[in-house]
């Protein structure tokens, strides 16, 4: 029986599956999904599962008329022990059920394709899944390797992504390089620094070539966040008054509509309490039209289309100087032209984190622009032209290298067999 491992990136948007034949030393085929999950609004009687995953799971909340729970952006989750579990069709889920889900389908996937039940994974994670916060990574990978476990994986390993990203870059390669390696995905930024060299692919010992790891808790769900809040939320209320009292008004409180600016939180937005707040606020607002917008954001769940629509504008700002910020939902109508000079105003402020960290990341490792022989960006976020501009401008003198950009760091870590024989 041949013998494989795989590569897993499980991603904030997507999540990838390389498959590696350990005997002949190729990825067989890499399998990727969005990393969505979606229950059912009503258990269907004698169904397998009350729940789809990736592709499907979008199909599914469309024909089900978006009336059920919609997850996405799990990995956000990991880091956070505020959340502890969410209850769907009366069952408990903790972080781990929920990425466990992800994870079992892929493997699922891959076990198909090669005919067997494969146990052994190397799983990325990023740098820091929460800004260099000792005890919220140890959490976040803690829960990570229960959900590989229940995803029935026996022998784990882990690799930091941007690593992954590297060993792919490698197999590219004519001659040794000290390369720079930027994982910009939907949850965090991550940088290594590393020489990189044909000769070595596949070796047992690549501890000696890693020089430097370093990442950011800002990603494109920080982008989205920041475009949701600024052009977003004024469709939902956000300038909203009310008479609190005869004679007394007031703007409803702008912590609310944190809440459906990032998707961790959204997920789990439907709290009583909650949902008689915003009824209370619309009531007293003189039933104000944008703030009954938010109430059917909410109660259809309409979170998922709305943030589809900022990650279309987004795409093609990538490309284009204008687009324009479309949705129309239930009565909810927006039309806005953005110009990417808005676009790159909104989400200044994260950008500008992100060069503050990577400065900082190059000077506590004595690292120059001149030791740079090599730039390799992957990750969706990698394609946003304020970021292209950040590294072009900070590096003149080299040219910025990118794989595929939802692909390379599954490969990556496919290669990673090493750690199965490191001590």
């Amino acid at each position: 029986m041949k013998k494989f491992l795989y590569g897993i990136d499980f991603g904030t948007t997507n999540s990838a599956l390389a498959i590696y034949d350990e005997d002949s030393n190729q990825i067989h085929s890499t399998i990727i999904i969005p990393s969505l999950i979606y229950f059912y609004h009503q258990l269907n009687t004698g169904a397998e599962k009350s729940y789809v995953v990736g592709e499907e799971a979008i199909t599914a909340y469309l024909a089900d008329g978006m009336r059920g729970r919609f997850i996405k952006s799990i990995k956000q989750i990991l880091s956070r022990s505020s959340f502890t579990e969410t209850r769907i069709h009366h069952k408990r889920y903790n972080a781990s059920d929920l990425v466990a889900i992800i994870l079992k389908e892929l493997k699922e996937r891959a076990d198909k394709l090669v005919g067997q039940d494969c146990g052994k994974a190397i799983i990325g994670r990023p740098v820091f899944f929460d800004d260099d916060n000792v005890q919220k990574d140890t959490l976040a990978q803690t829960r990570l390797n229960k959900a590989a476990q229940l995803a029935g994986f026996k022998e784990i390993r882990f690799q930091f992504e941007p690593i992954g990203a590297a060993f792919s870059y490698e197999k590219t390669l004519v001659k040794k390089e000290k390369v720079l390696v930027a994982d910009l995905g939907g949850g965090t930024t991550d940088f290594t620094y590393l020489v990189l060299d044909p000769a070595k692919v596949g070796s047992l010992d690549r501890k000696d070539d890693m020089m430097a790891t370093g990442g950011i808790y800002v990603g494109g769900d920080s982008f989205d966040s920041a475009f949701m809040w600024e052009k977003g939320t004024p469709y939902f209320g956000k300038h909203t008054t009310y008479e609190a009292t005869p004679g007394k008004v007031l703007t409803v409180p702008k912590s609310l509509f944190a809440n459906i600016c990032s998707w961790d939180q959204m997920n789990f937005f439907n709290g009583l309490r909650i949902k008689k707040d915003i009824e209370d606020y619309y009531y007293f607002s003189g039933k104000d039209i944008k703030f009954k917008n938010l109430i059917t954001l909410i109660d259809h769940n309409l979170g998922y289309s709305i943030f589809q629509s900022i990650e279309k504008t987004k795409i093609t700002l990538s490309d284009a100087k204008v687009s324009n910020f479309s949705y129309h939902q239930m009565g909810i109508e927006i039309e806005e032209e953005i110009t990417l000079q808005d676009y790159e105003q909104i989400i200044k402020k994260d950008v500008d984190r992100i060069a503050a960290y990577l400065n900082q990341f190059m000077s506590q490792h004595g690292i120059g622009e001149e030791d740079v022989d090599s730039l390799f960006l992957t990750g969706g976020t990698s394609m946003v032209a304020s970021i292209q501009k950040l590294f072009k401008d900070k590096f003149p003198h080299i040219s910025l290298n990118s794989g595929d950009n939802f692909k390379s760091v599954a490969k990556g870590l496919a290669y990673s067999g090493y750690l199965f024989h490191s001590k």
